[in-house]
């Protein structure tokens, strides 16, 4: 099991998605991850994983993880725009403290 928390980026991307099929699978995909399977996941570097969804527009969403247990969902977006958000991502994990 992992602790999932968000940051505020997170929730508005996820909050204003137009698509309300899109918003329910990915809040699943969250729930299943809480309970300890993160599925297909891949590194996109700097600490910085995605979770990637296989349907309509090739959805991902980036955390970081701490202690193999806490899981910080830093932002989401599709295939269209990864490598802007997969850089935003990155800059948005540099400045969470641990502490």
């Amino acid at each position: 099991m992992y602790i999932v928390r968000t940051l505020p980026e997170f929730d508005a991307w996820l909050k204003g998605l137009t698509d309300k099929i899109v918003q329910r699978r990915l809040i699943v995909r969250l729930r299943k991850a809480a309970h300890g399977n993160l599925g297909d996941v891949k590194s996109v570097g700097r600490g910085v994983s995605e979770m990637r969804e296989h349907f309509g527009a090739g959805w991902r969403m980036y955390f970081i993880m701490r202690n193999g247990e806490l899981v910080v969902m830093l932002g989401g977006c599709n295939k269209s725009s990864q490598s802007r958000d997969v850089a935003t991502a990155q800059r948005r994990a540099e400045r969470i403290s641990w502490e």
